[in-house]
């Protein structure tokens, strides 16, 4: 059936891409994040260990809201390795990095999509799209508080 929330094609398909990036985004930061729980060393493990938990499962949730969002828009969410490795901005490591290396690629990364986030509300604000840009705005919260969290155990 053909879509019709009142947003037009056009506004429709680029608040989908933005979306999309942002879900690979979110996705490929959810891995990097698991990773450094799993593998931490040092004087703050337990510290990092928990705290990485914690954003890793947020960022889950978060996962899932943005592709479900994806297909209330009428479009197949991207769900792939290869979808989310053509469309992340997010570096992959090729190594495990120190524990304050760990904190500065996630701070690195989460102000990447926060930025991403706030590139993509404009477009679904200027189309009326609230539910999107509601979405987009939690997601900016999530990310700048998480950024601030983390740059705060490095001063």
């Amino acid at each position: 059936m053909n879509i019709n929330i009142g947003i037009k094609e056009t506004d429709r398909q680029a608040i989908v891409q933005g979306l999309s990036v942002l879900l690979a985004n979110t996705y490929t930061l959810y891995l990097k994040t698991h990773n450094y729980h799993w593998n931490v060393t040092g004087p703050m493990f337990n510290t990092l260990h928990l705290m990485f938990e914690q954003q890793y499962t947020e960022l889950a949730t978060a996962v899932d809201e943005i592709a479900e969002r994806i297909r209330a828009l009428g479009e197949f969410a991207p769900g792939s390795y290869s979808a989310y490795a053509a469309l992340t901005s997010i570096p992959e490591d090729s190594s495990i990095p120190c524990a304050e290396d760990m904190i500065r690629n996630l701070v690195e990364a989460q102000e990447t999509i926060a930025r991403q986030a706030r590139e993509v509300i404009a477009i679904a604000s200027e189309a009326s799209d609230e539910p999107s840009a509601d979405l987009l705005t939690q997601r900016m919260q999530a990310h700048e508080k998480t950024a601030w969290m983390l740059r705060s155990l490095i001063a």
